[in-house]
């Protein structure tokens, strides 16, 4: 299995961008350029292959997100392969399926795959989602409607909840500094 990876420096920060031959597999948030080796042991754990940079399918994958942070885009062309379990993968594809610019609760993707108590286990799958963005795991929020927890830093998902247009009901002190 081929897998490909590039870098891009976002206004929400340096993503790491990963495919393999099935699709794409992590578009990640990197704190610092040194976390690269990280990121590609992870791909390179997945696929059984050593990640090359470049290539054309990642490089239009990075084409489609600059053109979201430009506002030039709201969905996304691309087959996704995120590596999870069944359950993680149900929640995932369900959060594909929410609209830009709109938000749902845990509890509301939890009713819509039927089991409507595992709010939690939603929250843990989208914490765990490998694949930012592109599956908005930012668009979920809490049943008040306020901005909860996000594996990137809420700083990031208050920053895409904007660019996308969302406003937020706001708790004091729920929000990180832009």
């Amino acid at each position: 299995m081929t897998a490909t990876y590039e870098t891009l420096e976002s206004p929400v920060g340096l993503l790491f961008i990963g495919m393999s031959d099935e699709g794409l597999s992590h578009v990640e948030f990197m704190d610092r350029a040194d976390d690269l080796p990280t990121h590609l042991d992870r791909l390179e754990a997945e696929t059984g292959d050593t990640p090359e940079r470049g290539g054309h399918e990642v490089a239009d994958v990075v084409r489609q997100l600059r053109d979201y942070f430009a506002g030039k885009r709201t969905t996304f062309e691309v087959t996704l392969a995120p590596n999870g379990t069944e359950w993680q993968r149900k929640v995932w594809h369900a959060l594909s399926r929410i609209p830009n610019g709109e938000t749902v609760s845990y509890g509301t993707i939890a009713t819509r795959l039927g089991r409507p108590s595992a709010s939690r286990a939603v929250g843990a799958a989208n914490g765990r989602n490998p694949i930012a963005i592109v599956v908005p795991c930012h668009r979920v929020v809490g049943s008040n409607g306020t901005l909860t927890g996000y594996a990137g830093g809420l700083h990031r998902k208050q920053w895409l909840l904007a660019h996308e247009g969302v406003r937020l009901a706001l708790e004091p002190g729920t929000l990180a500094a832009v």
